[in-house]
């Protein structure tokens, strides 16, 4: 049987990332203990995120990212930046067929919002 993937993200403040995280993935908020707050998907399909708090900021660009793959790039990113969320670039990218808007959570965690290819 293959391994089921959780996704961990290092923070300051799990508590308040929390709520702009189960907005965007439209998670809910399992709970938290000491440094941990635990993000589940309400079906039980996608990965779990546990958001680990760590004593420094965060320094350079992540090493993995999230893509959230949506089919409207544009209003997924303006949805997001309602929640907190920012845009690094002014334009979107194109790639390979790919479209996509580089954004940080926060905190100043990256992650992309795609329209997943063509």
């Amino acid at each position: 049987m293959p391994a089921k993937i959780g996704l961990v993200l290092d923070c300051r403040d799990p508590e308040s990332l929390a709520g702009f995280w189960s907005e965007a993935l439209g998670y809910t908020v399992l709970g938290g203990v000491e440094n941990y707050v635990l993000l589940v998907d309400k079906e039980g399909v996608q990965p779990k995120l546990l958001l680990q708090r760590v004593p420094e900021d965060k320094q350079m660009k992540n090493r993995m990212h999230l893509d959230f793959d949506v089919r409207d790039v544009e209003a997924e990113a303006v949805r997001l930046e309602k929640l907190g969320a920012r845009r690094l670039e002014g334009e979107s990218r194109h790639e390979h067929g790919t479209t996509w808007v580089v954004m940080s959570d926060p905190e100043g965690n990256e992650f992309c919002v795609c329209d997943g290819g063509a």
